[in-house]
C-alpha cells in the first residue's frame, strides 16, 4: 500500500522539478504530467509525478498530515 504525499513544485528545468512537502525536496520527474507550473501540487511516485492536485484538496490533505503527527 502508498500513501500519497502532495509535494509542491518549487523550480522546474525542463523534465525535472525540485518539490517540497514537510520540509523534504526531491528531484522529480515531470514528463508524465501536461501543462505543470510552479506552484503546483502533484503526487509522486517512484521518482515522477504522475498526477497534478487541486491545491485546496493538496491543503487540506497536508493539514491533516500535520494534525495526526
Amino acid at each position: 500500500m502508498c500513501l500519497a504525499i502532495p509535494m509542491k513544485i518549487l523550480k522546474m528545468e525542463g523534465d525535472r522539478a525540485i518539490v517540497s512537502s514537510g520540509g523534504v525536496r526531491r528531484s522529480i520527474g515531470i514528463n508524465f504530467l501536461k501543462g505543470p507550473k510552479i506552484g503546483d501540487y502533484v503526487i509522486v511516485h517512484a521518482g515522477f509525478a504522475i498526477e497534478k492536485l487541486d491545491t485546496v484538496k493538496a491543503e487540506e490533505t497536508l493539514k491533516l498530515l500535520e494534525e495526526i503527527q
